[in-house]
C-alpha cells in the first residue's frame, strides 16, 4: 500500500528480473502506454509529462538472481532475498514538476549473510526476518552516527556474531555430504535463542552502504532479535523429508485511532509468524521477543497468511481460520497498566481456537487484502495415494525448493476463489450465541469464547482505518457490549480471575443499577453471590460515583452485604450511592451484626442512622458509649461519614452538620485524624468547613482556624508547618484590622495553645508592658492578639515570609508597635527595635534589653543605648522621669560588664558627677573584688 506499486520476479528465456510496476492502474482504466526505466534514471521534465497516462516499468538489476522479495508496509522500502545476501532499495518520491511526482528507487544497503539461500524474507520498518528450509533468524537495522576518524567504518558498519561458521573446518562440509551419499541425513540440533542469546546464531552479517557516504552522516547497525532452528518433522502425519519452513511474515500494528489518515499511523507492535507443516509459530517481537502463541494443525499447511484478527490456513483439501492474539498483545504495549481496575484486556496467553474449516480442493496459494481471502486453486487429477514422493534433495541445505517439472502455462484446472469473511460485527455475533450453549456448563469454556469475541472487536478497533470504518458505531457498541457480558461471566461463576468483574464492567458503561439489574435475580431469596460481584459491587460503592440507587435497591444491596460480607455493612452504608437509603432498615441490619461484628464504626453508622431518624435518645446512647477520643479516630475508619463527594465537590453530611452544633471539639478532633492519616488534604478541610458553615470563599470560619490551630499540635513537616502559621497569622491579622470577632467562640485559648503546641511561644514581658499601657482598641480582641503576638515570639515562623501579612496592621497603637518591634527583633535589627521604643513606649525600652540585648548583641549597651538615653535625658531633664529610670538601669547593667577605664569612657563629660558617682564607685568595688 505504501507507494502503491506492483513488485515481481520474472524469468525469461532462461534469465531472471526484478520488477517494480508503478502507476498501474492506468492499464487498468484503458491505457496500454507503458514506460520502461531503470533505477536511477534521470526524467526530463519534457519526458516525465507522458507519465502521468502511463504504467512505469522499473528495472532493478542485481548482481545475483533475486530469490524471494518483501515489501515494506510502513514505508513501501523493499527487500530482494539473493545467495548469500539481502539487498534493501529505497522507495523515493520524485518531483518531476508542480503537477507531476513519480515513485523510484535507489539500493540504499546490502546485507551479506555467508552461506544462507533465503527461502523467505520479510521486511518491515527497520525488521527484517529471514528463513532457510528450517532456520529462522529476525534482526533490526539501528541508525548510529558514523566515525569519522575511521575510514573503514564509513564504507560499511560491520557486525558478526563471535563465531563465524564460514571458518569452519572444511573437511566437515565434505564429510558431510560424504555420508549424504552413503543415505544417511546431518539434523543439528534444534535452538531457539531470544534478544542478546541469538548472536549466538553463528551467522556472520556484513552491511555494505551503497549510498553516499556524507560526514557526520548516519549508517546502519544489525541488533539480532530470534534465531531458531528446527530438525525434520518427526510425526506421525508426514514423511520427514516434507519438513520446511513456510508463510514467513511480519505484521504491524499501529496506535489506536492515531490520526485520521494512514500517513500519520505509528507502528506499536510487530509479529512474526512462520510455519512447519503441522505447527505455525507466532512471536512478539517490537519491544519484548518472545513466543505468544503456537498453532497445531489438523493436518498438513502449504501455506498460511496472519491478519490482525485471524490466521488464515490452507491444506490440501481446506481452508481453515484460527484465532491470534496480536490485540491482546498490542493492547499491553499501548498501555501498560491495562489491567488494572479500570481497565482490563484478555491475556496473550489464552488458548487459540479454530473459527472455520471450509473444504476445497487443491488449494496452492493463498493472500489476504482487507476482508478479502484470495485462493489460487489447482485441482490435481492425480489420485492421492500414488502423489509423487519428494526427493531427499529437498533437505540439501545448498539448494532451494524444487520447482515442478511442468510449465504452469501448459496446465489446465487453474481456479482463483476471493472468499469473503464474515464482518468483524457478524461473527462476534455468532460467538456471543454460541458461547451461551456453555454458560451454565463449562465457565472456563463460556468466558474463552466470550474473550475471543472481545479480542475479534478489540483488534477492529485498532485497525489505522477504524475511524472512517462504517460500522465504526457498530464495533463500539459491540466492544461494549462484549465487556458487559465478560463482566457477567467474572461476576456469575467462581473463577480465580473473578476481580476482573471490576474493570469489565467499566469498561462496558454500565451504570450500578444496570449491573444489579442484570445479576441479582429478583424474588430469588436464596440467590448466591460469588466473590466477582461483591468485588464489583465494594468498589463501586466505596468510590465517589455520582450514581444514587433507588431505596429499593439500596435494600437489596444490605441484604446482599449481610449475607456475603456483614462486615463491609457499615462501611457500604454510609456511600454516597446509599443516600436514599430506609435508615431504619439500615439500623435494623446494623443491630443483627452487632454481636458479630462490633466496632467504633458500627457504633458511628448507627448513630447516624439514628440522627437520620431524628431519634436523639438513641444517637445519645450511641455516641456515649464510647469516649471521645476513641470516636475521633473511629472516623478515620469510615471518612464519608463526616464528608462524601458529589461530581467532585465536597459535601458535608448530616452527621457532620449536627456535631458543628453540639460537639465541634470532636468534629475538629476528627478532621485531624484525617488528616494525619491521609485521609484528608489541607484544601479539602479547607472546602468541608466553608461549606458546613455556610462561609464564602473568602470568609475563614472559625471552626477553620480551630483546625489550622489543632493541627499545628501535631504537624511536623516543615513545608505544611509554614503554610498553618502564615494562615492563621493572615486570620488574625484580618480580625484585628477589621474589628471582626469570630463567629463562635474559640476552642481553644492563648494560654491553651501555648501549653500544648511549640509553636505557639511564650509573651515576652516588653510585649506585655507594651500591651500594659495601650489603648482600649488594643483591648478589644484580646485573643487574636495574644495568639498572633505568641506565634511571633516563638522559633517556628520564617518572619521574613510572614512580613507581607502583617502589612494591614496599622502603624498606630501598641498591638502595631509590638508586632514591628517583634519582626525587627526576630530579623536582628535590634537598633531599629529601640529606636521605635524610644519613640513609642520608652518605658519598655530597658526591659527590652534586659531580655534582647544579650550574647553578640550585648555591647548594644553602651554603644547605642547609653548615648540615646544621655541624649533624651539632656532634652527633657527631669520632666521625664522615664529616661532618668532607664539611664539609672541601664547605668547599673554596664558598671556589671565594663571595666573602669572602658566605664568613664562611656560617661559624658557634662554629667552631673554626684549622679555617676554611686555608679562609679560600685564599679571600682567590683574591679576591688576581683
Amino acid at each position: 500500500s505504501a507507494g502503491d506499486y506492483v513488485v515481481t520476479i520474472e524469468e525469461k528465456n532462461k534469465a531472471t528480473f526484478l520488477r517494480a510496476y508503478t502507476n498501474w492502474r492506468c492499464m487498468s482504466s484503458g491505457s496500454p502506454r507503458v514506460c520502461v526505466r531503470m533505477v536511477g534514471h534521470k526524467m526530463e521534465e519534457s519526458y516525465g509529462e507522458t507519465l502521468k497516462e502511463q504504467m512505469s516499468i522499473v528495472e532493478m538489476p542485481l548482481s545475483d538472481p533475486p530469490l524471494c522479495i518483501s515489501c515494506c508496509p510502513v514505508n513501501g522500502n523493499l527487500l530482494v532475498g539473493c545467495k548469500n545476501n539481502l539487498v534493501m532499495f529505497s522507495l523515493k518520491y520524485l518531483v518531476i514538476n508542480q503537477n507531476l511526482t513519480v515513485l523510484d528507487f535507489e539500493r540504499s544497503l546490502i546485507l551479506h549473510i555467508d552461506n544462507i539461500i533465503p527461502a523467505e524474507v520479510a521486511f518491515c520498518a527497520t525488521y527484517i526476518a529471514i528463513t532457510t528450509e528450517l532456520d529462522v533468524l529476525i534482526l533490526k537495522l539501528e541508525l548510529a552516527q558514523r566515525d569519522t576518524d575511521s575510514t573503514e567504518q564509513c564504507a560499511h558498519g560491520t557486525l558478526q556474531a563471535p563465531v563465524d561458521r564460514s571458518t569452519k573446518d572444511d573437511g566437515s562440509s565434505a564429510h558431510t555430504v560424504q555420508l549424504e551419499s552413503d543415505e544417511f541425513v546431518i539434523c543439528q540440533k534444534p535452538v531457539e535463542l531470544l534478544g542478546e542469546e541469538s548472536k549466538l546464531c553463528e551467522i556472520p552479517i556484513v552491511l555494505e552502504s551503497t549510498g553516499l557516504a556524507t560526514e557526520g552522516s548516519e549508517y546502519f547497525q544489525v541488533r539480532y532479535l530470534l534465531f531458531r532452528r528446527f530438525t525434520p518433522d518427526q510425526s506421525p502425519f508426514g514423511f520427514c523429508e516434507e519438513t520446511q519452513l513456510h508463510s514467513l511474515q511480519l505484521l504491524p500494528m499501529y496506535q489506536t485511532a492515531h490520526g485520521e489518515t494512514e500517513n500519520k499511523r505509528e507502528l506499536l507492535s510487530l509479529f512474526c509468524f512462520f510455519s512447519l507443516p503441522h505447527v505455525g509459530y507466532l512471536y512478539s517481537v517490537e519491544k519484548l521477543v518472545e513466543l505468544i502463541s503456537t498453532y497445531q494443525y489438523s493436518e498438513k499447511s502449504k501455506q498460511a497468511v496472519l491478519t490482525p484478527q485471524f490466521l488464515h490456513v490452507i491444506t490440501s483439501e481446506s481452508l481453515q481460520c484460527f484465532t491470534v492474539r496480536c490485540s491482546a498483545a498490542a493492547a499491553r504495549d499501548e498501555d501498560p497498566y491495562i489491567d488494572t481496575t479500570v481497565k482490563a484486556c484478555p491475556p496473550v496467553s489464552l488458548d487459540v481456537c479454530t473459527l472455520r474449516m471450509q473444504l476445497f480442493i487443491g488449494p496452492r496459494a493463498i493472500c489476504h487484502f482487507k476482508n478479502h481471502v484470495i485462493l489460487l486453486i489447482k485441482a490435481d487429477t492425480e489420485d492421492i495415494t500414488e502423489r509423487r514422493k519428494p526427493t531427499k534433495r529437498m533437505l540439501s541445505r545448498k539448494t532451494g525448493s524444487i520447482k515442478s517439472g511442468k510449465n504452469p502455462d501448459s496446465e489446465s484446472g487453474w481456479n482463483l476463489y476471493i472468499v469473503n469473511t464474515v464482518s468483524t460485527v457478524q461473527l462476534y455475533r455468532e460467538m456471543v450465541d454460541y458461547s451461551r450453549t456453555y454458560e451454565n456448563v463449562k465457565t472456563e469454556s463460556c468466558i474463552h469464547l466470550l474473550s475471543e469475541a472481545h479480542l475479534l472487536v478489540r483488534a477492529a478497533i485498532m485497525d489505522p482505518g477504524f475511524l472512517k470504518a462504517d460500522d465504526k458505531e457498530e464495533l463500539l457498541t459491540a466492544f461494549r457490549e462484549s465487556c458487559a457480558f465478560l463482566g457477567d461471566c467474572y461476576s456469575r461463576f467462581d473463577t480465580k480471575d473473578y476481580h476482573l468483574a471490576l474493570p469489565y464492567y467499566r469498561m462496558s458503561g454500565l451504570s450500578m443499577m444496570e449491573v444489579l439489574e442484570r445479576v441479582v435475580s429478583q424474588g430469588d431469596e436464596k440467590q448466591k453471590y460469588e466473590r466477582g460481584f461483591i468485588f464489583y459491587l465494594t468498589h463501586s460503592l466505596n468510590e465517589d460515583l455520582n450514581e444514587e440507587l433507588s431505596q429499593k435497591l439500596t435494600t437489596k444491596v444490605l441484604q446482599i452485604f449481610y449475607l456475603t460480607e456483614p462486615v463491609q455493612l457499615p462501611h457500604i452504608i454510609c456511600t454516597p450511592c446509599m443516600r436514599n437509603v430506609c435508615p431504619s432498615t439500615a439500623m435494623s441490619y446494623l443491630q443483627k451484626i452487632e454481636k458479630i461484628v462490633p466496632s467504633v464504626v458500627l457504633t458511628l453508622t448507627k448513630a447516624f442512622m439514628a440522627l437520620k431518624m431524628g431519634d436523639l435518645m438513641m444517637y445519645k446512647h450511641e455516641m456515649d458509649s464510647c469516649k471521645e477520643t476513641i470516636l475521633a479516630f473511629g472516623f478515620v475508619g469510615q471518612p464519608k461519614l463526616l464528608r462524601q463527594h458529589k461530581e467532585g465537590v465536597v459535601i458535608p453530611t448530616e452527621f457532620s452538620v449536627h456535631l458543628k452544633e453540639t460537639q465541634p471539639g470532636l468534629l475538629v478532633a476528627a478532621t485531624v485524624a484525617l488528616y494525619e492519616n491521609n485521609k484528608m488534604e489541607l484544601e479539602e478541610a479547607d472546602i468541608f468547613f466553608k461549606t458546613l458553615c455556610n462561609s464564602s470563599e473568602n470568609t475563614v470560619p472559625q471552626l477553620l482556624v480551630d483546625f489550622w490551630e489543632a493541627l499545628l499540635v501535631i504537624c511536623s513537616q516543615e513545608e505544611v508547618l509554614q503554610e498553618l502559621l502564615l494562615r492563621l497569622i493572615c486570620q488574625y491579622v484580618w480580625r484585628i484590622s477589621k474589628r471582626k470577632f469570630p463567629e463562635t467562640k474559640p476552642l481553644k485559648t492563648t494560654e491553651d495553645l501555648i501549653n500544648s503546641c511549640n509553636h505557639f511561644g511564650l509573651i515576652f514581658p516588653w510585649v506585655t508592658l507594651i500591651m500594659a499601657v495601650g489603648s482600649p482598641f488594643d483591648q478589644d480582641y484580646p485573643e487574636d492578639i495574644s495568639k498572633l503576638q505568641s506565634i511571633l515570639c516563638s522559633q517556628s515562623i520564617n518572619v521574613a515570609s510572614a512580613l507581607p501579612f502583617l502589612e494591614p496592621l496599622s502603624e498606630d497603637g501598641n498591638v502595631g508597635l509590638t508586632i514591628r518591634v517583634l519582626c525587627s527583633t526576630r530579623l536582628g535589627k535590634y537598633e531599629d527595635s529601640l529606636d521605635m521604643l524610644f519613640n513609642k513606649c520608652p518605658d519598655a525600652v530597658v526591659l527590652y534589653a534586659q531580655h534582647e540585648l544579650k550574647d553578640d548583641s550585648r555591647a548594644l549597651w553602651w554603644n547605642r543605648l547609653l548615648p540615646e538615653l544621655y541624649k533624651r535625658t539632656r532634652l527633657t531633664g527631669n520632666y521625664c522621669p522615664v529616661h532618668i529610670s532607664s539611664l539609672k538601669e541601664a547605668l547599673s547593667v554596664v558598671t556589671m560588664e565594663l571595666e573602669l577605664r572602658d566605664f568613664l569612657n562611656v560617661i559624658p563629660e557634662d554629667g552631673t558627677a554626684a549622679f555617676f558617682l554611686p555608679h562609679l564607685i560600685h564599679c571600682s568595688q567590683r574591679k576591688a573584688l576581683t
